[in-house]
């Protein structure tokens, strides 16, 4: 089936956009993106991220094409031009139960706020997630912490092998969730938040519909948007669930996977 041309397309940064393990663009990259806003197709960035930790050559990809539109730290703050559009902070019970029960189990954590990456007791396992992905963030004291501040999500560090014991989710409250996207890290957020949720809010203000979007994710953070979108595409470097839910699966993002697949499905 072909699918129906896009009037948006969102890109997940890490592994997709941003080859992280050589902290770079794929070489077509900008000319892929280009091409679709020369057509009138909006570029757009679906992201774990929050955009103060977008990696330098994102940055510059966003200026040079002029992508006006981000959904960010999976869903929970969004913006168009330049304006928030919606965002979802964790309330203060949903902080504090959390971070109480990491703490006793003496796992590292962090808050990701709309502009930096707090981490508090730093371990092995935290640099290791943040830097891995070229992620700057502070160290602090958490006492030190304005909580008049919106927190969008929590972030936890350790290693599943090495904490046999403890499984995250077992230990949330209803109303959060996890999802884990290194192998040391995991997000924590609100139980209704994810990219998908981000997408439609801001379609809504758009006035378009779900089956004008198309996705492009390689993780298990992507599986509601490629699930949700009018047509998703896993990248061939995916995580295993996310090609399953994908109506399309690409080259790996290394071997131009973005570009090569707008060619393939007609769009550029």
């Amino acid at each position: 089936m072909t699918p129906t041309r896009p009037k948006i397309i969102f890109f997940d940064i890490d592994d997709t956009l941003f080859i992280k393990t050589q902290n770079c663009l794929a070489p077509n990259t900008k000319t892929a993106l280009l091409a679709l806003k020369n057509q009138g197709i909006i570029p757009a960035i679906a992201t774990g991220r929050g955009r103060c930790v977008f990696p330098p050559c994102i940055n510059e990809l966003i200026d040079e094409i002029g992508i006006e539109l981000f959904i960010t730290i999976n869903g929970q703050y969004n913006e168009y031009q330049g304006k928030l559009l919606s965002h979802f902070p964790l309330n203060h019970q949903q902080i504090h139960r959390t971070t109480a029960h990491l703490h006793t189990k003496r796992i590292a954590y962090g808050y990701m706020t709309a502009n930096e990456i707090i981490g508090f007791d730093e371990t092995p396992a935290m640099t290791e997630a943040l830097t891995s992905l070229h992620i700057p963030y502070r160290i602090d004291k958490v006492e030190n912490f304005d909580k008049n501040t919106p927190v969008y999500q929590l972030l936890a560090f350790y290693d599943d092998n090495k904490n046999a014991s403890f499984d995250l989710g077992h230990h949330l409250s209803d109303d959060l969730k996890s999802t884990r996207w290194h192998k040391l890290g995991v997000d924590i957020l609100d139980k209704h938040g994810s990219k998908a949720r981000g997408i439609q809010m801001t379609l809504d203000k758009l006035g378009l519909d779900m089956a004008d979007v198309w996705a492009f994710g390689d993780g298990l953070n992507d599986i509601e948007m490629l699930s949700s979108v009018g047509f998703g595409v896993a990248m061939g470097n995916a995580h295993s669930n996310l090609k399953a839910v994908a109506d399309f699966v690409c080259p790996n993002h290394s071997d131009d996977g973005i570009y090569q697949a707008l060619i393939m499905l007609g769009v550029i």
